[in-house]
């Protein structure tokens, strides 16, 4: 099939294709992305659509492969740095000092916004040691790198998180980090 023929497959198995995304991904907004990628793919890929033989059938798996691979990649970056809900269980203490939790939230968006900046070789190991706890040994071994670049580039990006929050006022002689 060529490229130009794609139109025809967008006007005949579009809606269905649709209604196909929003059912997997179950809102709007993912299904939209998901529904333009498959349609993507299936231009990139329009040399294996044979229009007598499903071309609807190949289309949804098309969706079906995206969306799981999505799945994958959103699971792995849930395991490097998941996401933080607000803990309501702070409510029932006699304790609990909004003052205090505010500073602390100022604080880690501060921080997250500082590992953040960073490049992706700095960034990537500190996720690794710090969110998933593994060795620099292990971070070594996967990453493929020397366990003495491992080393450096931790120091080196805790250097460069320390220059951003003292830049933003944290860790002067009032506050330590």
């Amino acid at each position: 099939m060529r490229p130009e023929k794609i139109d025809s497959l967008v006007d005949l198995y579009g809606n269905s294709l649709y209604k196909f995304c929003r059912k997997l991904t179950a809102n709007k907004v993912d299904a939209d992305d998901l529904y333009q990628e498959t349609f993507l793919k299936g231009v990139e890929q329009c040399h294996k659509i044979d229009e007598s033989n499903n071309p609807k059938g190949y289309l949804i798996s098309i969706s079906i492969y995206i969306w799981k691979s999505n799945r994958r990649k959103y699971a792995r970056r849930q395991n490097l740095a998941p996401d933080m809900d607000m803990d309501d269980s702070f409510l029932l203490s006699d304790d609990y000092n909004l003052e205090n939790d505010i500073v602390k939230r100022e604080l880690y968006d501060c921080i997250k916004t500082a590992v953040n900046c960073l490049d992706d070789k700095f960034r990537i190991p500190i996720y690794m040691y710090y969110t998933v706890e593994m060795t620099v040994e292990d971070i070594a071994s996967t990453l493929k790198i020397p366990s003495g670049t491992v080393k450096s580039r931790l120091y080196k990006a805790r250097a460069l998180i320390k220059k951003r929050l003292e830049a933003v006022g944290y860790g002067s002689t009032s506050t330590s980090t």
